[in-house]
């Protein structure tokens, strides 16, 4: 009985700490077990380690909604969103929950038994060893841990330089007073830029294309005028409220008009970057949140250009060669290190095999059911925050509905709940991550698990209309088979 849980869930950063605090409150006779490959609570928070990583969402509405982030710094670095992962999960005890160490290798469901076998092999022995438990919960993000995506370079065997990917940073990697190149324009490329850009001789962000970069201000003057008249709690809710609206209102704005919000955006980089840079290197092919929006604190990006410390080049690579990047268009860039930012490698349930009685099951031929459930797979919740939106926005509403679902079913004597669709729901061509444009996104479409043409079968990614579904809408739904004891 050790090794057997009422819940199990598979990862202990944001998403898998945040579902075992939910249930730490919301169920708490459960005898509830988090599984962790790392050696430390914070997931993505934990793995990243690159210069100035930090969050793309503003940590108010980023931050878990039952522990209110309680500082004024917008867009928190890695240490300090890990620092309060961490303590979030002493506060609610749920750090003794977690076994670490442990890869998820498979997971097998028996009807006969009603449990699921969870096969993990140990990092530091090489053993396998099995735990069961009565709710699988999959708190695993959407990426591969052990690799980004790192494309093949032409020639890239000629360098003569470093060459690291930001996934695996060295700790001891010295870049002071040297010549960088970071391929790529994402989230991460406009982080290292700025952060590296100070002690680097000078760092260049060589780009195929340009993204939308948004300045966002550093630090929240307002909420902390508002410390002085209010409770610090009630501050801080109310810019959790606010940035939700603010948020919410520009997606919106954005997808119906798209040109006056790319106008809106192209002139805040205008603005910022005066004469010195030219508007090429920001000017997208696409519509505002066809990608993600880049934001930057306090215009950090654009000051580092602006002072000469970084350039931007927009051109697409001919060759490695052993002293740099050729590019298509002749020109050189000299580097003695290169940073290929160029993406991550999308999986789906951390890449652990599933099977039903002995069937396999593979994910991406099934729909998620309200986006908390895999289609014909009992008992198995199915975390998966926003790409529209802070993250855990989503993630949180799906603890809330996973525990409401599981103390439904204690409470009526029932110890199975399946998804089941209607013949020819299936969208086959579109997955659960929607229209996104993103590189890494379009390159794991044959992954992914799938849309359906009609609720509950499709994924909104709409915080006002999942709040309605996921917290309101009756748990008895003709789309869930429940079986009893």
């Amino acid at each position: 009985m050790q090794n057997h849980y009422d819940a199990l869930i598979i990862g202990a950063g944001l998403s898998g700490i945040g579902t075992a605090c939910r249930m730490a409150v919301e169920m708490p006779n459960a005898k509830v077990g988090i599984i962790e490959r790392r050696q430390a609570i914070g997931g993505t928070w934990d793995l990243f380690r690159y210069p100035g990583i930090r969050s793309d969402s503003d940590m108010f509405s980023f931050g878990y909604s039952f522990r209110p982030w309680h500082e004024l710094k917008v867009l928190a670095d890695g240490p300090s969103i890990r620092r309060y992962v961490t303590e979030t999960a002493r506060e609610y005890g749920v750090d003794k929950m977690v076994r670490f160490g442990l890869k998820t290798t498979d997971a097998a469901w028996c009807s006969q038994a009603q449990r699921w076998t969870v096969n993990c092999l140990e990092d530091a022995t090489g053993k396998t060893l099995a735990l069961t438990c009565r709710y699988l919960i999959c708190c695993t993000g959407y990426y591969n841990y052990d690799q980004g995506y790192l494309p093949s370079f032409p020639g890239e065997a000629r360098f003569q330089g470093t060459r690291v990917h930001p996934q695996h940073w060295p700790e001891d990697l010295d870049y002071r007073g040297k010549q960088v190149v970071v391929i790529g324009s994402g989230a991460t490329a406009v982080t290292l830029v700025p952060a590296m850009a100070n002690d680097a001789a000078h760092v260049t962000m060589l780009q195929r294309s340009p993204s939308y970069v948004f300045s966002v201000p550093g630090y929240d003057k307002l909420s902390a005028v508002l410390q002085h008249f209010m409770p610090k709690r009630a501050v801080f809710a109310l810019a959790r409220k606010r940035n939700i609206v603010i948020q919410r209102f520009i997606y919106k704005a954005s997808k119906r008009w798209p040109g006056l919000v790319r106008s809106w955006l192209l002139s805040g980089v205008r603005k910022q970057l005066g004469e010195q840079v030219d508007m090429r290197h920001f000017t997208p092919r696409y519509q505002p949140w066809d990608e993600r929006i880049c934001a930057v604190p306090d215009a950090d990006l654009f000051k580092a250009l602006r002072a000469g410390k970084a350039s931007v080049v927009t051109d697409q690579i001919d060759s490695f060669t052993e002293t740099g990047i050729k590019l298509k268009s002749g020109q050189e860039l000299p580097a003695d290190i290169i940073v290929t930012a160029t993406g991550l490698q999308l999986q789906t349930c951390g890449g652990m095999a599933i099977q039903v009685d002995g069937e396999a099951k593979a994910l991406n031929e099934l729909m998620t059911y309200k986006g908390s459930m895999l289609q014909d797979i009992p008992n198995l919740g199915y975390v998966f925050g926003y790409t529209n939106a802070p993250w855990t926005l989503k993630a949180d509403m799906t603890a809330s509905y996973l525990c409401r679902l599981f103390n439904h079913m204690k409470q009526n004597n029932l110890n199975v709940v399946v998804p089941r669709a209607p013949a020819g729901e299936l969208q086959a061509d579109e997955t659960v991550l929607g229209s996104m444009q993103s590189g890494y996104i379009q390159r794991a479409a044959a992954t992914l698990p799938r849309q359906g043409r009609n609720l509950p079968w499709r994924v909104l990614h709409n915080f006002e209309r999942d709040q309605e579904m996921l917290l309101k809408q009756s748990l008895e739904d003709p789309s869930l088979e429940f079986r009893s004891a």
